[in-house]
């Protein structure tokens, strides 16, 4: 267990805007900030964060909470987990431990994270100790790398055997369970031997953004027919190598310093330029570029330098990417380096300061960059193929999602076609006619697709990394909430030890209908009868699930303009007369009340015989009446004033007199 007080230390040192922009790019908005929902797909901003109360909340979806709720959310773990994974972050010292994590009673990506953790201790001490490893700590030191280097990447080698890491693993009882669900074992064709995974190979973990390990590629160091040069950790179910950018955890806050991310093509172009000094450098480990990248890569750029090898598979691959990359709104620029180099080799030639010099004389935007390539190829003056090109930068055109962009773009390819840009809009708005068709079908065809998945999790065929998945799309399915138990709710937590005794005076919380506001309401009650403190921090602060009910209690999609404020004499707000918002809400929730045990009586009444019936049917018809006579007043005469508003009118009357005097 986990002291209170370490809880409270991590919860007051992990910055709630800081954790969240590790994976959406948020803006300010008035006193907090809003960004793109991680839970659900939309293209409208919904999802907010207020840093003063220390939560987060998403208006499209529904999902809400603290930081910790935030990081057990994104990363599929437990509680206990989510705080120790912070600590390590903030470099807060916790308690070790009285249960592995191994425990059958952990989920299992809090598994599959403790055995990748472990394999990588064991694979850097390997790396820096073993007399095996001799010929990958001088290959690195041929390349250059600092120990400070391979240490930040955690570089580290496994050995030849083929069961180092499983032996090690068996020493300290670490299931093997999770080492074969991280991809960190494979069994034979039997099914009887595990066998570890990577074999004599130098070894690079994959970090996620909060710099937990999610995956390896492990590189061979002697050329081998029989043996692919690199291999990858497969798929598992914190690893979705479609979602991975290589280097993400060292390069992302120098990206958002920078607001571009410099792509470029394996492991040791980003080890190497980093340490040479350009930090802002990630890399796709191989891979084609997937939107899913791009998304992710645009919460902390706005503009991506692209840059592959100057072999023709390179060129290939970065012609592909950037429709990619457009699509998610990012600007792009391309660069290619001389022939022969790649961004390792140029950057040990020449420096830091001699590739930012390249890159700025020789990086364009990706329709220069095209064009030029076209005109190298013979087919920009050629009358053939031009419209062909022409069509092609179109569709790259059509892909950029801000208008005043797209519409600079076709100038200029009017400028360098020397064809009207009159043609060309039409032309594109053909194309973007098309791309939404297109586009349309895709759609179509994915909601046909996961419809037919949701039937084969009714059916419990659906697989654990599946029902994760849905999981993540709607994190907050519960019932709707009464806006007016909210309001009732909000009303306590603003106003405080006033409101409560009003409140508190006036209704109970068996006329709540919602469980989690009942709970709430009742919770409050029972902390001003002992004296405990009740406002809006004091929840925040405390464990599910009143974190997340703050950001549906608290939080308003909408709110009067600041500014509006500011020219106004004095600020404008829902609570300008409190008192007659409680008395509003009580209203609506006695009404509610009373209508639910009309409900529940007649459905007894039905089913009552002989005296029963009569004692049902005179209770309802007393429920009906008191219920008649509420309805008819308004909130205001139907309830008392408060003794606060008495005081202040008072009080009032006093300084108005005094003045006439």
């Amino acid at each position: 267990m986990i002291p209170d007080d370490k809880k409270e230390e991590v919860r007051d040192a992990a910055d709630i805007v800081d954790v969240v922009s590790d994976y959406v790019k948020l803006k300010r908005t008035g006193s907090g900030f809003a960004g793109l929902c991680p839970f659900h797909n939309e293209k409208t901003p919904s999802f907010h964060v207020t840093p003063g109360m220390s939560i987060y909340k998403c208006f499209g979806c529904g999902a809400g909470g603290d930081v910790f709720n935030f990081v057990m959310e994104m990363e599929g773990i437990g509680f206990t987990e989510s705080i120790r994974t912070l600590a390590e972050r903030y470099n807060i010292i916790l308690p070790a431990e009285n249960k592995p994590e191994y425990d059958p009673s952990h989920t299992d990506k809090e598994g599959i994270y403790h055995a990748l953790r472990f394999a990588g201790i064991y694979f850097h001490r390997t790396l820096m100790e073993h007399e095996e490893a001799k010929t990958a700590r001088d290959y690195l030191a041929k390349r250059g790398y600092t120990k400070e280097t391979i240490r930040k990447f955690g570089l580290g080698y496994t050995l030849k055997s083929g069961d180092s890491l499983k032996g090690m693993a068996e020493k300290e009882a670490l299931k093997e369970e999770y080492l074969h669900k991280a991809g960190l074992l494979k069994s034979d064709a039997n099914g009887v031997r595990s066998y570890d995974t990577f074999r004599g190979r130098l070894m690079f973990p994959i970090f996620n953004p909060s710099k937990k390990v999610i995956a390896y590629g492990g590189r061979i160091l002697k050329d081998s027919k029989k043996a692919p040069k690199y291999i990858n950790s497969p798929q598992t179910e914190v690893y979705n190598k479609s979602e991975v950018l290589y280097g993400i955890h060292a390069a992302k806050n120098e990206i958002r310093k920078e607001k571009e991310a410099i792509l470029v093509e394996g492991y040791t172009d980003v080890i190497t330029m980093h340490q040479a000094g350009v930090r802002n450098v990630i890399a796709t480990s191989g891979t084609a570029l997937t939107s899913l990248q791009m998304r992710i890569l645009s919460r902390y750029a706005d503009t991506l330098l692209m840059i592959y090898d100057s072999d023709s598979a390179g060129q290939a691959a970065m012609t592909r990417g950037i429709d990619i990359a457009l699509t998610e709104g990012l600007g792009i620029r391309l660069l290619q380096l001389p022939e022969g180099d790649d961004p390792d080799s140029f950057v040990k030639q020449f420096g830091k300061e001699g590739f930012l010099g390249y890159k700025k004389e020789n990086s364009r935007d990706f329709l220069s960059f095209l064009i030029q390539g076209a005109d190298q190829a013979g087919e920009w003056d050629d009358p053939v193929t031009k419209p062909k090109v022409v069509g092609r930068l179109l569709e790259s055109i059509a892909c950029i999602p801000d208008v005043m962009s797209r519409e600079t773009f076709v100038q200029k390819l009017a400028k360098e076609s020397k064809i009207g840009d009159r043609k060309l809009f039409e032309r594109l708005d053909i194309t973007m006619t098309k791309k939404k068709e297109s586009d349309k079908r895709a759609k179509e065809r994915a909601g046909r697709f996961e419809s037919q998945h949701n039937q084969s999790e009714e059916a419990g065929t659906f697989n654990g990394k599946q029902q994760n998945q849905k999981a993540r799309r709607e994190p907050v399915a519960k019932k709707k909430m009464p806006p007016h138990e909210k309001e009732i709710v909000r009303l306590l937590l603003v106003h405080q030890e006033n409101m409560v005794k009003y409140i508190g005076s006036l209704i109970n919380e068996e006329q709540f209908e919602n469980e989690l506001l009942r709970n709430f309401f009742k919770d409050i009650m029972q902390r001003f009868e002992s004296g405990q403190k009740i406002n809006v921090e004091t929840y925040a602060a405390m464990e599910h699930p009143y974190p997340e009910l703050l950001g549906e209690i608290v939080m308003e999609r909408f709110s009067l303009s600041e500014r509006g404020n500011e020219k106004r004499d004095k600020a404008l707000g829902q609570d300008s007369d409190p008192y007659r918002t409680a008395r509003g809400a009580i209203k609506l929730l006695q009404l509610h009340f009373l209508d639910n045990l009309v409900t529940k009586y007649s459905e007894e009444y039905e089913q009552a015989e002989g005296d029963d019936k009569i004692r049902l049917n005179k209770l309802i018809q007393k429920i009906s009446l008191n219920r008649s006579k509420i309805s008819v007043l308004t909130p205001n005469k139907a309830y008392p004033e408060a003794e606060a508003e008495i005081i202040k009118r008072k009080k009032e009357l006093e300084s108005k007199q005094q003045g006439l005097e």
